[in-house]
Order: structure tokens, then C-alpha cells, then sequence
């Protein structure tokens, strides 16, 4: 595999920079001008090759939702199926076509689940033409069920992983290798910005680390030096700055909107669900015995992230004059009460976000029209709250600065420890996790 064929890999895993880095000096040395291989090299020493352990305890990879794999083998196997008929049945789709090819051989019904009035009697079997016996056809009738009971829970896992990925890195693992390859400052750039946007959120009473460093910084000015070479289009499925979209056609952006609203579309009604489901307490928004913090958290990052996209396409478009029709904020997130209790045993105090986040109506809601919501309204919320509208990301997504480059900590929940080899044991024995 060539180390261009690596690096686009890396868009869906979760790599250290320092790995990424590593990979654009063995694809750019020749390249690069001496400060630049410099800066870079600030992270590439670093990668696990150049490490004294060369070995990190947490997962370069995102979860992987567990599929109906074990059952369909069963079904194979009880239902005298082909082998060579299992090909593509690991995918939600492939799981329902399979349902739905094997299903009626024994006359049952996608989707029709219950045990008393859904399986056919020893009478409408034998009309059926089923000459197996009761035993046989409970059996296959059972699994086959099961099947759909895990059909369900894969498709909702993998929505649940694929959030978790847009809260990250936005769209980079959709990217295509025929787009990604078309040019390596283009490449380069967008596996880096991918790797440092995916680091795993540190236990602090601080702002989390900014994804765009000085290394993001030195790689996306050699996109600007060439911008008849960059493939702009690409980089914005990660990063949608006015600098990137200035260089794409209004028919780009305005399919780059489609597709942010068609995710803002489906998150809503996952937040909806999410809230319906959890007892959140919306004023401080700390966590509570109960919440799904993790899957709430994913699901308000990626409705954070896919809204900041939405909005700098509303401005590139210049169809910001929406925003006086319909507004819709930020999610919190939900914060564990220790942290909370140990920022203001710091001096700080509840994030003056949460107050707006109790101030205007639930975003969802004003997603799908059924409260409204304006950009005015938002505005005077922020300013209620002492907080600055645009600054704060509430009607314009959040400005950033360069942010020097520091090592990649290694992490167990949250928590640095020094030496990968004692995080890989503390993690195992649930330090650290609230589980001890």
C-alpha cells in the first residue's frame, strides 16, 4: 500500500498527528522549504516510530457496531443456504435484503414479530405448503427475528458511531480517494486537520485544545500558494472557513448546504428522541444517574458541528437574511458534576452558553417549525447572558486562532497519564471511568 493509499485511511481512524505527520514527511520531504519540514517535524519526532515505547494504550480506530454476523451464519446454516449467496450481508442493507429473500421461505412477513398472532398454525403451514414440523419452523421462525431485533440495534449504533465522527471531523470520511489524491497539499492538509480534530476531550476546567495548529496553519498556506491545484471542494467537508469557500462555485456550496441540512434533518430528531428519553436537567445541564452522557454528547457535538457548517454556507451564500425567519442554537453538552464542582471551587462559574441554552427554545423544535426562533431573539439571549453573539458562536460559527502545537497525551478517560503502558492497566481496571 502506498503511503498516499495510508494517509487517506487515516480520514476514517483515529490516528495520532504525530502518526499523520509522519506519513506527509516520507510523502513531502522533497517539498517542503526548511522552516515548513521544521514545523512539521515538531510532530513527526514525535510519532510512535520515533517513540521510546513506540506503543499507545488508546484505539486508533472509531467503534464499530456489532452486526447480525453470528446470526446469519445460523441462518445459513439451519436454512440450507448457499454460501456464495453471503456475500455483502454485513451491512444494514445486505441484513435486509437477507431478511427479506429469506423470510419467505417459511411465508413470514418482514417486520411482523409477534409470537401468538404472527406464526402460521400447523393448518396454514400445510397450505402453505411448509412440510416441516412445529419445532423446526419456531426455530427458523425465532431467528429470523432475532435478525430483525439486531438489524434495528446495528442501524442505531451505526448512527450513533457516524455522529460521533461528524462531531469530530465533519465529513472528511465520506471523502472519496479519487478526490483525496487529486493533489497531496490538498491531501496533506485535510489528514492532518482530520487527525488533530478527532484527540480524544481531556478531564479540565479549561477550554479544550484547538484542532487548528500551527502545523494545520503551515499546510493550509501551501494550499492558498497553489489554489489553482487545491481541491477546495474537499477540504471543505472538513473545514468550511470563508478563505476555503471564496474558491468554490455557488452550485458547490449550495449542495454542500443541502447536505448539512439533510444532517441537521436527522440529528434533530435523534436529539429529540435522546431528550425524550433522558431525564436531562436543562438549567446546569450536569449529568445525572441515568443520562446517556456519551451518545447525548456525540449527538450535541455533531449538532454543533454540522450548524457551524450550515451557518458559514448562509453567509458565503449571502442567504443570512434567513436567519430572520429561523434560528436555531447550539446543544450543550452535559458536564459531569465534578468538573462543574471543581470550576467553581477554581473561581469560575456555570458557562453563561448554558444560560442561553435555557434562554431560547429548543433547537430541534425550531429546526422542524414548531416554535420560532430568530437570529434576534438569539441575539438578545446572548446579551442577556453577557455574551458576545458572534464570538460565542451562536449565530456565526465560533472564529479560531492558531494554536501552538503540543504532544498528544495519552488518555484514560480523559485523565493524562504519563507512560502508555500503566493507562493501558488503569484503563482495564476502570480507573478513572466513575465505575470504581
Amino acid at each position: 500500500m502506498s503511503t498516499i493509499e495510508q494517509l487517506y485511511k487515516t480520514l476514517d481512524q483515529r490516528l495520532r498527528p504525530e502518526d499523520v505527520a509522519e506519513m506527509i514527511v516520507q510523502l513531502m520531504t522533497s517539498q517542503l522549504a526548511i522552516h515548513e519540514l521544521a514545523t512539521l517535524s515538531k510532530a513527526a519526532n514525535r510519532s510512535l516510530k520515533n517513540n521510546i515505547y513506540g506503543y499507545t494504550s488508546m484505539l486508533d480506530t472509531f467503534g464499530k457496531a456489532i452486526g447480525a454476523d453470528k446470526q446469519i451464519k445460523k441462518a445459513i446454516e439451519i436454512f440450507t443456504i448457499n454460501e456464495k449467496e453471503n456475500s455483502g450481508l454485513y451491512s444494514a442493507e445486505g441484513i435486509e435484503t437477507f431478511l427479506k429473500e429469506v423470510s419467505p421461505l417459511i411465508h413470514k412477513e418482514v417486520g411482523e414479530n409477534d409470537f401468538k398472532s404472527d406464526r402460521l398454525n400447523k393448518d396454514l403451514r400445510k397450505l402453505a405448503g411448509l412440510d416441516i414440523s412445529k419445532r423446526n419452523y419456531n426455530k427458523k421462525w425465532r431467528l429470523l427475528k432475532r435478525i430483525e431485533i439486531r438489524l434495528q440495534k446495528f442501524i442505531h449504533e451505526s448512527k450513533k458511531i457516524e455522529l460521533q465522527k461528524i462531531a469530530k471531523h465533519g465529513l472528511s470520511h465520506t471523502i472519496s480517494f479519487e478526490d483525496f489524491s487529486k493533489d497531496l497539499n490538498t491531501a496533506c492538509f485535510i489528514a492532518y486537520f482530520n487527525a488533530r480534530s478527532n484527540l480524544r476531550s481531556t478531564f479540565t476546567n479549561h477550554s479544550q485544545e484547538r484542532p487548528f495548529d500551527e502545523i494545520c496553519e503551515m499546510l493550509f498556506n501551501r494550499c492558498m500558494k497553489n489554489p489553482e491545484m487545491t481541491h477546495w471542494e474537499t477540504i471543505s467537508y472538513i473545514y468550511t472557513d470563508a478563505k476555503v469557500l471564496e474558491h468554490l462555485s455557488d452550485e458547490q456550496k449550495g449542495k454542500l448546504l443541502g447536505k448539512w441540512t439533510a444532517i441537521l434533518q436527522e440529528i434533530s430528531s435523534f436529539l429529540e428522541e435522546l431528550w425524550n428519553g433522558n431525564d436531562i436537567y436543562r438549567k446546569t445541564m450536569a449529568v445525572k444517574k441515568g443520562n446517556d452522557s456519551t451518545t447525548w454528547n456525540n449527538t450535541a457535538g455533531a449538532w454543533n458541528k454540522a450548524r457551524d457548517n450550515w451557518m458559514n454556507l448562509i453567509y458565503a451564500l449571502e442567504l443570512d437574511f434567513i436567519l430572520d425567519d429561523i434560528c436555531f442554537g447550539k446543544v450543550m453538552r452535559l458536564m459531569a458534576a465534578d468538573v462543574i464542582a471543581w470550576h467553581l471551587s477554581s473561581g469560575g462559574k456555570i458557562d453563561p452558553n448554558t444560560d442561553v441554552w435555557n434562554l431560547v427554545p429548543l433547537p430541534w423544535e425550531v429546526f422542524q417549525e414548531r416554535i420560532f426562533c430568530n437570529k434576534e431573539m438569539i441575539v438578545n439571549a446572548c446579551k442577556n447572558a453577557g455574551l458576545d453573539p458572534e464570538k460565542s458562536g451562536w449565530i456565526a460559527s465560533r472564529t479560531h486562532g492558531v494554536s501552538t502545537f503540543k504532544p498528544t497525551p495519552e488518555l484514560v478517560h480523559g485523565v493524562t497519564v504519563s507512560n502508555p503502558f500503566l493507562a493501558k492497566v488503569l484503563r482495564q481496571n476502570k480507573y478513572f471511568s466513575g465505575k470504581l
